[in-house]
């Protein structure tokens, strides 16, 4: 079973930046969000849900909930990852493409890969991150915000 996931957040100055559950602390713009804006990682809470016919995230941890104000993603990974354990399947792999004109993001990627394989007990081969640009094209090209997209693949056990 395979879903899909996409996300995108404006970006503004004096907001943070966490992508991966990897805080950009010298970044010039940050996401704004209701959670911490780590667009990566919702697209593939999406993605997961999606494998299963389960919703969004909008579903599982409503933005208009002040629970999940400034909510750490990863901690909501964690739940959607159990969410998915409980239906008796296995995560085979995630795949992940950020779109984001800067900072550059090749030297973050393995540790981004690494907290999601941490988070969900997979091996760190089953997560796949990629980084590119829009060519300053569009929305994000002109550095009004950042996209993710995900697709990920479970199997019943």
């Amino acid at each position: 079973m395979i879903g899909f996931g996409y996300d995108i957040h404006r970006l503004a100055p004096s907001e943070s930046l966490i992508l991966g559950g990897v805080l950009f602390p010298d970044a010039l713009l940050g996401t704004v969000a209701h959670s911490d804006g780590d667009v990566l990682l919702h697209a593939i809470m999406d993605a997961l849900l999606g494998t299963l016919a389960l919703g969004d995230i909008g579903k599982h941890f409503s933005d208009t909930d002040p629970k999940y104000k400034n909510a750490n993603s990863l901690e909501l990974l964690r739940e959607v990852g159990a969410i998915i354990a409980s239906h008796d399947v296995t995560i085979i792999n995630i795949d992940s493409t950020i779109v984001l004109e800067r900072p550059k993001l090749r030297d973050h990627i393995d540790g981004m890969r690494e907290n999601i394989a941490s988070v969900l007990g997979l091996n760190i081969a089953q997560v796949s991150i990629k980084a590119t640009t829009s060519e300053r094209i569009g929305f994000v090209g002109r550095e009004e915000g950042v996209a993710a997209y995900a697709v990920a693949q479970v199997e019943k056990k």
